[in-house]
């Protein structure tokens, strides 16, 4: 079985991921600051494209 990580750090996932939406994908965090760390991440990149 393959171990699931976090998508903005890497850290091992336990039995209940955060899952955020980023970029109409649905990615699993370990915890709440990499959820928002994300979704800033995400929205910067949205606001790139608007320019």
């Amino acid at each position: 079985m393959t171990e699931k990580t976090c998508a903005a750090c890497d850290c091992q996932l336990d039995a209940n991921p955060i899952r955020v939406k980023v970029g109409g994908k649905t990615v699993e965090v370990c915890c709440e600051e990499c959820a928002i760390a994300l979704n800033e991440a995400g929205a910067s990149v949205v606001g790139n494209r608007e320019a």
